[in-house]
């Protein structure tokens, strides 16, 4: 799956003031787990950003950050923020 329109561009910094309340169902990328885990190794071992293309309760965005780590549930990105994972569309490197 390619994301196919313009999402909004925000800062990792306002993800927190960012709502993820409606329960649609995101169309996620078919390798969305192996590019969480790819994109955690390269923030760790290079401190590469990757871009997270996600939705939140108005409309799709995209972040350009580091990803440090990932649970069941959430991902970490730099700075201590947190995104649910089911609401990432797709990452990119």
């Amino acid at each position: 799956m390619q994301v196919t329109f313009k999402p909004e561009l925000i800062e990792k910094e306002l993800i927190n003031t960012l709502t993820f309340n409606q329960k649609d169902k995101v169309e996620q990328h078919p390798k969305l787990e192996e590019q969480i885990r790819n994109a955690t190794k390269l923030g760790n071992a290079y401190h590469n950003k990757v871009s997270i293309f996600f939705q939140d309760d108005i409309g799709l965005k995209r972040v350009d950050t580091t990803i440090w780590a990932f649970g069941a549930k959430y991902i970490c990105l730099k700075g201590g923020v947190w995104l649910p994972i089911n609401r990432i569309v797709e990452i990119k490197s």
